[in-house]
């Protein structure tokens, strides 16, 4: 069992990670940003730990994930929008720090949550409001790629509220959907998984079981 530090704990798709990875008898240590979120956290059996990730340096969160004898580094914060400065702060800067910091703190497993079409190809015009976070996640991603760390990026597309369900990987995302709650069980199914070291893999809602579905998605897929 791995203890497993997630950051941005209180999200939607983190909230329901959480319980799924503490039940499989992971210690899990949930990142978040207020005191007032530590009783939603502590719900689910982890434990909340108050920390501005997007404030914090490369040496700052480094001691933090040492402190914490964090083993897997989940990524799942966002900026949800706002100005594309915070964009930028967030989804590129500070996840860039948090892969950098992982490797100072000798931390070789990152899990990056992303999007299906996440890449440099990405293909949104520079005028769209969009555009900021496309950007921000390709290089965020790409700097995973080049860590030299065993990474895995899961590329859910639309999020929805919908119950968990099968998945399909490698389906471009179209108008297609996925439920948060398959996101995060793919979350605690990938701490698990080796097999899914070295790969992006772009998944919809679809017909696979979620841990054969990932456990299958071949190397060369790309998010996009």
């Amino acid at each position: 069992m791995a203890k497993v530090t997630i950051i941005g704990g209180h999200g939607k798709v983190a909230l329901l990670a959480e319980p799924m990875l503490v039940s499989k008898g992971h210690t899990v240590q949930a990142v978040i940003r207020s005191e007032d979120q530590s009783a939603d956290i502590e719900a689910t059996g982890a434990t909340p730990v108050v920390a501005d990730i997007q404030s914090l340096s490369i040496e700052e969160q480094a001691d933090l994930y040492r402190r914490l004898g964090t083993e897997v580094l989940v990524w799942s914060a966002g900026a949800g929008g706002g100005t594309p400065e915070r964009t930028y702060a967030v989804d590129r800067d500070a996840a860039v720090r948090s892969i950098e910091a992982a490797k100072q703190a000798g931390i070789k497993r990152y899990i990056m949550v992303s999007y299906n079409g996440a890449g440099a190809d990405h293909g949104i015009d520079p005028e769209h409001s969009f555009y900021p976070y496309a950007q921000a996640k390709a290089e965020a991603d790409e700097h995973l790629r080049n860590s030299g760390l065993d990474f895995t990026i899961l590329g859910p597309s639309t999020l929805t509220l919908d119950p968990e369900g099968p998945i399909s990987v490698g389906v471009a995302a179209g108008d297609h959907q996925t439920s948060r709650a398959s996101v995060a069980r793919a979350i605690a199914v990938t701490v698990d998984d080796d097999s899914t070291v070295g790969k992006a893999i772009p998944f919809t809602d679809g017909a696979t079981d979620i841990a054969a579905a990932l456990a299958s998605a071949p190397q060369s897929l790309v998010l996009q």
